[in-house]
């Protein structure tokens, strides 16, 4: 299992501590400092079976101002995620060929 985490995110961190209260020790990715590739965004979002625009956090002040008035294709935004990771929503914890966003912490559960 991965856990694609934010250490400065509460969600993040409360996930990591239900995970951890459960004795599953996922690989942590700190993907604000680890990049992701748009590969690996591309098969998470498979995984998660949504398109990538809903995996978008639209109240962060960058996609207000570089993004929220674009028509942008599936392919572009990814790769504003991949520029600016604190667009995407978190955390996301992977275990084979399945994902959950961690909001609320208790979703992951359904894939452990």
């Amino acid at each position: 299992m991965v856990l694609y985490h934010n250490t400065r995110c509460s969600k993040s961190r409360e996930t990591l501590q239900l995970l951890e209260s459960k004795n599953v020790n996922p690989e942590i990715v700190e993907y604000m400092k680890e990049p992701i590739t748009p590969g690996d965004l591309e098969e998470i979002l498979d995984k998660l079976d949504i398109d990538a625009i809903d995996l978008v956090r639209k109240k962060e002040a960058i996609w207000k101002e570089e993004f929220a008035d674009k028509e942008l294709t599936e392919d572009e935004v990814i790769l504003a995620m991949i520029e600016y990771p604190q667009l995407m929503e978190r955390p996301i914890l992977v275990n084979g060929d399945k994902a959950r966003v961690g909001r609320p912490p208790e979703d992951v559960l359904e894939i452990i």
